[in-house]
């Protein structure tokens, strides 16, 4: 959870530094609770990019999400639908990561697992929503002419490199990165979708069409499948 801190007071930090007000800042956070896009969005914003060029990095950017609703709802086929609304706005990388190790470990009770994902997501949200909170007064104390686009990339490099866990994980950031310095060029900064989505792609023809050699045994990853 500590992990969080950094991020949050980043994107208060570049939200004000990009034309964002302090209630605009915080109400992103409340509302929309995803960091990675919502660094994009600001970038983005800064950049005076297309309201729709906005909008199709953020769906990008969390197209993991739709990954990660599908193999935890099982975990939630009891839950009433407000209960399940309520579940999918909160759903995070980490709250989806402690919920699903904890279920698949302890098999609670629908009662269990409902305050426990939703005790680990609502705790995670405070955290994220006060330290951009704290990003916001920080950012409106910063010098006008202490620069800070180096941040929000920054940022996206401490968020990519633990990700990139295997061999597969490698190939697709390579791709990615290759296709996004030429895409840079491209018209209403669609670079980044460009290359987001060439990376996805590539990802997919290869984990589906080709016996790419994973690195966990063989059986565990058939097993998986």
């Amino acid at each position: 959870m500590l992990g969080v801190v950094p991020f949050g007071l980043i994107t208060g930090i570049s939200a004000i530094d990009v034309g964002f007000d302090a209630v605009q800042t915080v109400a992103m956070s409340v509302v929309v609770f995803a960091g990675a896009s919502q660094l994009a969005l600001i970038e983005l914003v800064g950049d005076r990019a297309p309201v729709a060029v906005v909008v199709a990095t953020a769906a990008v950017v969390n197209l993991r999400y739709l990954m990660y609703s599908a193999s935890i709802a099982p975990y939630f086929r009891d839950f009433s639908p407000p209960w399940k609304w309520l579940s999918a706005y909160a759903l995070t990388d980490q709250s989806y990561a402690v919920a699903v190790t904890e279920f698949r470990d302890d098999e609670p009770g629908i009662g269990r697992r409902r305050w426990y994902y939703l005790g680990a997501a609502f705790a995670l949200w405070g955290v994220w929503v006060v330290s951009t909170a704290v990003g916001v007064v920080i950012g409106g104390s910063v010098p006008p002419g202490l620069s800070l686009e180096f941040a929000v990339p920054l940022t996206f490099l401490a968020l990519l490199v633990p990700s990139l866990k295997d061999r597969l994980s490698g190939l697709v950031g390579v791709v990615a990165g290759g296709v996004a310095i030429p895409a840079a060029a491209l018209p209403l900064d669609l670079g980044l979708v460009a290359a987001a989505l060439t990376g996805l792609t590539v990802g997919v023809l290869v984990d589906t069409f080709t016996d790419w050699p994973g690195d966990e045994p063989d059986e565990d990853t058939e097993g998986e499948r």
